[in-house]
């Protein structure tokens, strides 16, 4: 399953601060069909991300009924993105 969507970077002061960006409801429903076959525990789910020319692997988060995608401080240099910042996001779910 590939998608792109656009979303607003947002930051999470929780007890591991981190950025991310929301998957839209739509797309979060049809992750949530897959997410049995997928997850490796805990809801969390294998992709393979790109935002601007930087590309990496990591895990979407179940939260609030969606999917989160954390933004990694090395993407977020590399992309000169901010808080607030509205970016395109490619996703594709690894098996």
């Amino acid at each position: 399953m590939d998608f792109e969507f656009d979303g607003i970077i947002w930051y999470w002061r929780g007890p591991s601060p981190f950025f991310f960006v929301t998957v839209p409801e739509a797309q979060s429903r049809d992750l949530k069909v897959i997410s049995g076959i997928v997850t490796y525990g805990w809801g969390m789910i294998p992709v393979h991300v790109q935002v601007g020319k930087t590309e990496w692997q990591t895990a979407l988060f179940p939260k609030d009924g969606r999917y989160i995608v954390p933004l990694k401080d090395k993407v977020r240099k590399a992309e000169k993105l901010v808080e607030g910042d509205n970016v395109t996001v490619r996703l594709e779910v690894r098996l």
